[in-house]
């Protein structure tokens, strides 16, 4: 959600946990492009053994934070972050229709035919558990293992992250709230500039944090993080209030049940963006799946409960250091 990395740059203050103790992290990554479609895409690969492939949040994030998270891995297995086109230091779509979630789940298959890779795993957070479980569900015969990070399953649970977010924001801080709705009945939309303005400014970092003094790790380079054509052409012009998009028609519970494939799901207990009363909803979809709740967490577990979080991911993964 688009709201995310706006909060990661609120927060003040650095935590080290198990994954971030290796302060030259990024610079350990090296970017490559390669021409997809006529565009350049970056992919930054390091490591050997059994690739994992990670899909960042958004929609429109780049993929630094989760390696920031996750890039230690290296030393186990291929570990494989892509910004997707318009992200990072991937190029823009010539149009902006370009951006969406079948051609985020394109870009997954033709980089793992560009690496010469027989079968990934996938590791989405956020947004990116979106073209991960389309991916998996297009390309089961691909897909070795799956870890969705507090994800989301159809543009209804979409939804139902803005109404979740909004009811927060109106019932915490009604002097913001009285502004926004002045501003929405005179036909503000979200990707409206001075709307889009006005709506960021909200100081909510609870709606994503259960300890408020976490904040992701970040490279020293400076590129582009989030890129609102990207947010606004995939979830729609209005994607703050009421889904459209691609997302609005995109929904895979009805598939999730015949994935015959090994499935972790991660929620977090005080997460307002990929709620409880939807995350748990999985279970119904994809009973075969393994489920965790992290009780002391919000829309981050990997950085709220690391301990408990990586010894889930690494038993997951087979992952022995």
């Amino acid at each position: 959600m688009r709201k995310h990395f706006t909060i990661l740059l609120f927060l003040s203050l650095t935590v080290c946990i198990k994954a971030q103790t290796d302060p030259a992290i990024f610079e350990k990554f090296t970017t490559k492009f390669y021409t997809i479609n006529g565009y350049k895409i970056n992919v930054e690969s390091l490591g050997t053994g059994d690739p994992i492939v990670f899909l960042a949040g958004g929609p429109g994030d780049s993929h630094d934070y989760m390696q920031g998270s996750f890039g230690q891995y290296y030393k186990t297995n291929q570990v494989i972050f892509i910004d997707m086109p318009g992200r990072g230091k991937s190029e823009d779509a010539r149009d902006k229709k370009e951006y969406s979630i079948d051609n985020d789940t394109h870009i997954i298959e033709e980089v793992r035919k560009a690496l010469k890779l027989e079968k990934i795993s996938l590791v989405g957070h956020s947004y990116g558990t979106v073209p991960a479980q389309n991916y998996a569900v297009k390309y089961p015969e691909k897909v070795n293992k799956m870890m969705l990070i507090n994800g989301f399953h159809s543009g209804e649970m979409w939804q139902a992250n803005c109404d979740s977010y909004n009811h927060y924001a109106k019932t915490h801080f009604p002097e913001y709230w009285q502004k926004i709705d002045s501003l929405r009945n005179l036909g503000y939309v979200s990707s409206d500039p001075v709307f889009s303005a006005l709506y960021g400014s909200l100081p909510i970092k609870y709606v994503y944090y259960h300890n408020t003094s976490l904040q992701q790790k970040v490279p020293k380079d400076k590129y582009r993080s989030w890129n609102a054509d990207v947010y606004y052409s995939i979830v729609g012009r209005d994607a703050d209030f009421f889904v459209g998009g691609s997302m609005i028609d995109w929904d895979v519970r009805r598939e999730l049940k015949g994935l015959q494939l090994p499935v972790l799901i991660a929620a977090g207990r005080y997460d307002g963006v990929s709620t409880p009363e939807y995350a748990m909803q999985y279970k119904q979809y994809m009973p075969q799946a393994k489920f965790i709740m992290f009780e002391q967490s919000g829309h981050n577990p990997y950085l709220e409960e690391p301990d408990k979080f990586f010894k889930a991911f690494e038993d997951f993964f087979g992952i022995k250091k």
